[in-house]
Order: C-alpha cells, then structure tokens, then sequence
C-alpha cells in the first residue's frame, strides 16, 4: 500500500481533525483505490462503504468513536468517487466488481474477513459481498438499503417504491444526467442531499468539500455510471438468504426507499436485528451519528 501526502488532498485524511488517520492508495481489483484508514493495525477490522453522491467523508462521525472502541476503520472512497481510479465505461461499476474491490481491500490488511458496513450504494456492495463472499464477512451491518432480491420484488410489485425510484430510471440515460448535475455548480445534487434530510444535517463547508470530489475529473459520470451498471448488468447472485449476524438500521423517513424493504430484507438473514428509526431521513450517519455508532458497537461487541 502507499501512503498519500495528504497536504495535496483536500479531500483526503486531512478533514479528519478529531483522530489521527491517514490516506493511503490500495491497489485492488485492477484498481486504485483511496481509502482512509485509522486504528491500530492489530484491532479487529471494520470497513465503512458510502453510497452516492457522497465519499469516504460521509462516515467522519462514525470513525472516532469506532477507533476508540478498538476498532481498526478503514472507509474507501468506492471506485469512481472522489480521489479513487475512475474506469472508463459502464460495465466496471457491476455491483459484483465493486464488491470485490473489498475483497481484496480487506485483503490487503492482511485479513480474511471484516466487519462490514454500507449506506445506501455502500449498502448494496455490502449486501452483495455478504451473498457473493460469506467468508469475507464476519459481521454485516446495513443502513438504509435493499437487500437485492427484495428491491427486486417491490419495483414489480409495490407502486409507491416505483413512484420513489422514478430518478435511477432517470439516470440511465447518456449524458443529460451530467448535464443536469453539473449546472449551477452541482445545484441539483446538493438539493438532493439537503431537500431529503432534517434541516441543517448538510452544512455549507460540508457541501463544499462534496462539490470538490463531485468536479475531479471523471468522477460525476463514474458516480452515475453505478446506476446505469444496475440497469444494464443486474446482478447475478449464488444465494438470497444472508449467513452473516446482521444489523439493519433504517430510516423510516427515507424520500427513495420504503420501509417495507427494510421489513422484508429481515427475513432473507439467518441472524439478524431491525432497528426502525423514526424521523430520521435516508442519511442517518448524519442526522444520527451517536445513535448508530451505539448500534453497531452493540453488533460488533456481542462476540468479542
């Protein structure tokens, strides 16, 4: 692995000021990939998988008090996004490619198996890996996202969360959806954050720092390309039910996913705890930060 001078990234470690973190580049999969890491390399291992339109600085609030609980975190920016390699093309976004990505992240620790948590996008990588790589997940911790078969099943039989995922359908097409993005300086993607959460969750120097991993070269058509892979390559799966203990922490405020997919994901895992959080919109890590780190060191202790 390479270390980052991370004076050179604005985006990097260096936003982190509460908790000694670096940015390093791990090669995975064919890709690089920046990934901010924290902890002592001996602790047991936790990797935090943001989902879209964020980076690795979605989970800033969960990093401190993970490590302090001793907690190797390593939080990547997913391929596409931010300071991370950006292929060419639709087909390197498959979910089944991004979730080997973590494969050979966790790998690179040293380590055969991680405990893994993803929101939203992050949360779908997750939910494949844990089907895909049961081996590679000691522990499965999901925060407002489908379980793949579910979503499957609700867009064919449940009109409102086809009503809700009306803008995915959207970005399936060439080149407009970039367009849309990018005018007035990102405009249509900070709505998308600040609109669907509680009042004051995204501040303004935190949009800034979304607006400069949104402009790097590549990265808002790699972000995009995520959606028109899910359109274009859906996954094909070994397995529905997950083996993995399980943590579902859900939103019930959520503006693009029903709470029945939550309801309905707790029934494809073997060993699994639902946790509903009302009031709470799809960005939890946000607009809950304490409630779920409590959560996931709860799941994560249980068998320590």
């Amino acid at each position: 692995m390479a270390a980052i001078s991370t004076e050179r990234y604005e985006t990097g470690a260096t936003l982190l000021s509460s908790v000694e973190a670096e940015s390093t580049v791990r090669t995975v999969n064919g890709v690089e990939l920046h990934v901010v890491a924290a902890g002592e390399r001996s602790d047991p291992l936790v990797v935090l998988l943001h989902g879209f339109p964020e980076f690795w600085y979605g989970w800033r609030r969960q990093i401190e008090p993970l490590v302090d609980a001793g907690y190797r975190v390593l939080v990547p920016d997913q391929r596409g996004y931010n300071l991370s390699e950006k292929p060419s093309g639709v087909r390197p976004y498959r979910t089944s490619e991004c979730s080997q990505d973590i494969v050979e992240l966790i790998a690179s620790e040293g380590r055969d198996s991680a405990r893994v948590v993803g929101h939203d996008w992050g949360g779908a990588v997750a939910w494949d890996l844990a089907l895909r790589r049961p081996e590679a997940v000691d522990r499965l911790a999901i925060v407002n996202a489908p379980h793949p078969v579910v979503y499957r099943h609700h867009l064919l039989s449940n009109p409102e969360q086809l009503r809700r995922s009306w803008y995915a359908f959207c970005y399936q097409l060439p080149w407009l959806p970039e367009l849309a993005c990018r005018a007035g300086n990102f405009a249509l993607l900070e709505r998308a954050l600040r609109e669907t959460a509680a009042p004051g969750t995204f501040t303004d120097a935190a949009f800034d720092r979304y607006r400069r991993a949104w402009r790097r070269d590549g990265a808002l058509t790699a972000m995009l390309n995520w959606y028109r892979a899910a359109g274009r390559y859906p996954p094909s799966l070994p397995r529905e039910r997950i083996d993995a203990p399980t943590l579902i922490v859900w939103g019930t405020d959520d503006f693009a996913l029903t709470t029945e997919l939550a309801i309905d994901a707790d029934q494809y895992c073997e060993n699994s705890r639902l946790e509903l959080l009302p009031e709470t919109s799809h960005w939890v890590q946000h607009e809950r930060p304490e409630r779920l780190t409590e959560l996931l060191l709860e799941a994560f202790e249980s068998d320590r």
